[in-house]
């Protein structure tokens, strides 16, 4: 990789990155689409710390796998959910720039902060709409509620017990070295 560039090298981790999100979320449908979603394909929601290239990846992984999404939920869950997963990923990069040190000995308070907002975003958004296009879902705000809160904690149990050692591993394994940010 030493010969690469640095867009190259950028362009191949997002298009890696895209590929095994929809890698881990299409054979997983059954509980990757719906108001609990243990997709584990969020747990690479924590790479935006590692890569830039993961916000493009991210997104266009999740476009991907909403739009061959067996249970074709839809023009809304191909826009929204693709777009709620791109603002995360953006965020999160923001976020880790600031409070991630690659090679830092344990994960801090802080880190784990940066990777809030895949849970806020997914949550609201995906949250939100899902009550109006499942048709055994009433869309009153008891429901939307509800759904907002299933859908960020599912999220959060994929980010955090998924993806935090995930991190953790890819950050010692220095294969994101250097961070190209």
């Amino acid at each position: 990789m030493a010969n690469m560039n640095t867009r190259t090298v950028l362009i191949t981790q997002g298009a890696i990155i895209a590929a095994a999100y929809i890698l881990l979320t299409l054979p997983l449908a059954q509980v990757t689409f719906g108001p609990l979603q243990f997709r584990l394909a969020e747990a690479l929601t924590v790479l935006p710390l590692l890569t830039p290239a993961a916000i493009p990846g991210l997104f266009l992984g999740c476009l991907l796998s909403n739009a061959f999404n067996p249970a074709a939920l839809g023009p809304i869950d191909i826009v929204f959910g693709s777009l709620a997963t791109l603002v995360a990923a953006w965020l999160t990069w923001r976020f880790g720039r600031r409070f991630f040190k690659p090679g830092q000995e344990r994960i801090s308070w802080k880190t784990l902060m940066a990777l809030l907002p895949p849970v806020i975003i997914n949550g609201l958004v995906v949250g939100f709409y899902l009550p109006f296009i499942l048709p055994e879902m009433e869309p009153d705000p008891m429901v939307v509620a509800s759904t907002i809160l299933t859908v960020a904690l599912s999220e959060a149990v994929v980010v955090f017990l998924v993806g935090v050692p995930l991190l953790i591993g890819l950050d010692k394994s220095g294969i994101f070295s250097p961070r190209g940010n």
